[in-house]
């Protein structure tokens, strides 16, 4: 009973106190980091318009500037970093109040996100009367669900701005994309924004697809749909899985003559041997399995050895890479080399980390392996018209990685997803070189080296000290001298001393500081071992 009392959890409304109170404070945190970016907006925007009046196309915007140091400074894609600027933007100019409810953690992030999202085509004359009025309501309440905010930020702007409403819908027909992410367990998920032709064609081919086997297939229907993308995607009916030889679905797989698709897998040798489980890479999705390499290295219409290429001088000098040098960087790359940049190679270009001398090739910027990378179009840019002192800069190292210094001094390295991915793909080590000499002999020859210059400066430091010496005491001789003679004036108005122990009081008075080029004379030779001084 004590045991159980001694480990009791906290109350229930204890555990809800602090999970509103860690609630708060996220919204308090989102609303400072919102504030920096717009902060920092406003600054490098500043800064890009004040270079150039007419920079022409390449010109580096400040919003390009502030995406590329948000984006490395979070490990952000490039999209991602683009819409979160968007988004402080938006709260720094077009919605202040949604803003301070946010500082004070009165709404969440997600429903300022909705907000943005979903008022960004209004007009900028209107949009204060939106920013007023919701901000209004939001104070009011006690909360909220996303139906609710959708519904009245939807009704605000269809009072205020119309016209934005009808805006948005045409908007998102020009949003058209689709995509694939990967998943770990060695599917992927196909996302994607079509016109409703598109969708509606789709819908029915896939459907007729799926209904094309016969009774005795397997397969579900949703996991024949799945299968029904791929055929599509090569122009081909869906094969039947019952393995009958009087199926009447039989010879639907037949290819049309329609086109084909070039995949690339990257694998060990002896992953694709069998001799090892090692996964491989598959381009454009990501990394696969042992099994699911070999799948393709059966049915591959090549299968190449990846290896570093060797390099002519005249390849080397030459801008355009050669079809091996270019093939075993994007191998190497995988991706975009900006930091948080996860673009595939292939929507990159090809660049040169010293740029390239076309005056004079043999100068710099050689167009070898480890002197190219690949970065997206967005980056290139960034990196060709904001770098050098002040901007971006570069520099590859030896297996490939790149350490990114960005405008602010913050350094960001990148390495290549190749190489991460197969260790094999990095330049070998090179060999240790035998060392001539032991440490310890090394220390030693270092002391009797320091020794040695001692024992030559000693003599020097020495005649040093006894030079300043006699100067300050020819110095202190010569102003006791001239204060003697002051006395002789003030007592005996002028007349001569007679004395026979200082005849120099009647001398003129001196001068009391010395030339540079005054040398004290000579030390006198030391005495004999064993004289007395007297």
């Amino acid at each position: 009973m004590l045991t159980e009392q001694l480990f009791e959890y906290p109350s229930a409304a204890v555990l809800i106190a602090e999970i509103e109170s860690t609630y708060r404070e996220e919204s308090r945190l989102m609303a400072r980091r919102m504030a920096s970016i717009g902060d920092l907006l406003s600054r490098r925007t500043e800064e890009a318009e004040g270079v150039d009046p007419d920079p022409g196309y390449a010109v580096i915007t400040g919003f390009a500037r502030t995406c590329a140091e948000v984006g490395a400074a979070m490990n952000m894609a490039p999209m991602a970093a683009s819409r979160l600027v968007s988004q402080a933007e938006a709260l720094d100019t077009r919605l202040p109040m949604i803003a301070e409810l946010l500082e004070d953690a009165d709404i969440d992030w997600p429903s300022a996100q909705l907000i943005i999202t979903r008022t960004e085509l209004v007009e900028d004359h209107l949009i204060e009367q939106v920013d007023r009025r919701l901000a209004a309501r939001l104070i009011e309440w006690s909360s909220w669900s996303r139906r609710r905010l959708i519904n009245t930020v939807d009704k605000l702007v269809r009072e205020i701005d119309p016209e934005a409403a009808k805006e948005r819908r045409e908007s998102a027909e020009k949003r058209r994309y689709v995509s694939t992410t990967a998943r770990p367990d060695g599917t992927a998920e196909l996302h994607g924004r079509i016109s409703a032709t598109a969708a509606a064609a789709f819908e029915q081919r896939i459907s007729q697809l799926a209904m094309s086997v016969c009774a005795k297939d397997s397969r579900t229907v949703d996991q024949r749909r799945a299968d029904a993308v791929l055929a599509v995607s090569e122009s081909r009916g869906l094969p039947c899985d019952c393995g009958r030889p009087e199926c009447p679905a039989r010879g639907a797989d037949d290819a049309d003559n329609g086109p084909r698709t070039v995949i690339n897998v990257i694998a060990g040798e002896q992953t694709v041997t069998g001799e090892s489980d090692d996964p491989g890479y598959l381009e454009g999705f990501g990394v696969i399995d042992a099994d699911q390499v070999r799948e393709f290295a059966d049915t591959a219409a090549a299968v190449r050895l990846i290896e570093p290429p060797s390099v002519t001088e005249e390849q080397a000098t030459r801008y355009q890479p050669s079809a091996e040098v270019a093939r075993w960087v994007r191998l190497r790359d995988l991706t975009c080399r900006f930091p948080g940049c996860d673009r595939p190679v292939a929507r990159c270009d090809i660049d040169h980390t010293t740029p390239f001398n076309h005056a004079n090739p043999t100068a710099g910027g050689l167009t070898v392996p480890w002197g190219l990378a690949d970065y997206c179009r967005q980056h290139h840019r960034l990196k060709t018209f904001h770098g050098g002192p002040g901007g971006w800069q570069d520099e590859q190292l030896a297996d490939g990685t790149i350490v990114w210094t960005s405008p602010t001094g913050r350094t960001y390295r990148t390495t290549p997803g190749g190489a991460e991915l197969f260790p094999q793909m990095r330049p070998a080590c090179a060999a240790p070189a035998a060392r001539k000499a032991s440490r310890a002999r090394d220390k030693a020859a270092r002391i009797r080296r320091i020794r040695n210059k001692l024992r030559e400066q000693r003599p020097i430091n020495a005649a040093l000290r006894y030079r300043e010496r006699a100067r300050r005491r020819e110095i202190d001789l010569r102003k006791w001298r001239n204060r003697s003679r002051k006395y002789l004036l003030l007592f005996k108005g002028g007349r001569p001393s007679t004395s026979p122990f200082c005849p120099w009081i009647n001398e003129p008075l001196e001068p009391e500081e010395l030339p540079p080029d005054w040398e004290p004379p000579p030390p006198p030779p030391p005495l004999p071992d064993g004289e007395p001084p007297f």
